[in-house]
């Protein structure tokens, strides 16, 4: 089933590809941002203060998961029922664990729990989307 394919009698289709496009937006930004967040880490590698072993670790599993989520995104927007459930799964739970990266004191450089504020806004409207209105009374249905 493709976009052009999911159909409700009660829903625009022009806001179904609106809201695929937030999403899809959103989580390449998300991939982006957590792709850079690993170059800057990179280079500000010899300053340990900065770069330390916990933002490797969260840093490279953040943006694996970011591409996991964009590929599971192409398969929402070609109307998989299970994906949409995984993605609103996954997203709120990034989305949790960000806000407890972003609390905890001392564990991880105030710049690196900036770029995970960011990556939290981006999972926060992924997660307002998925949840709303339209793309649960599309999904419903399938």
């Amino acid at each position: 089933m493709t976009t052009t394919e999911l159909h409700h009698p009660e829903l625009s289709p022009s806001d179904t590809r609106r809201a695929f496009r937030t999403v899809r937006g959103l989580l390449l930004a998300y991939a982006g941002l957590s792709a850079a967040t690993l170059a800057v880490a990179f280079l500000l590698r010899d300053h340990t203060d900065l770069v330390t072993p916990s933002v490797w670790v969260r840093g490279t599993i953040v943006t694996a998961g970011a591409v996991v989520t964009v590929l599971i995104a192409g398969r929402v927007a070609r109307g998989s029922r299970s994906a949409f459930q995984r993605l609103r799964i996954i997203s709120g739970a990034m989305l949790a664990a960000t806000v407890v990266i972003i609390a905890l004191p001392g564990t991880f450089p105030a710049w690196f729990k900036a770029e995970q504020g960011l990556c939290g806004l981006a999972l926060l409207g992924v997660a307002a989307v998925l949840n709303g209105r339209h793309l649960r009374t599309l999904f419903a249905r399938l």
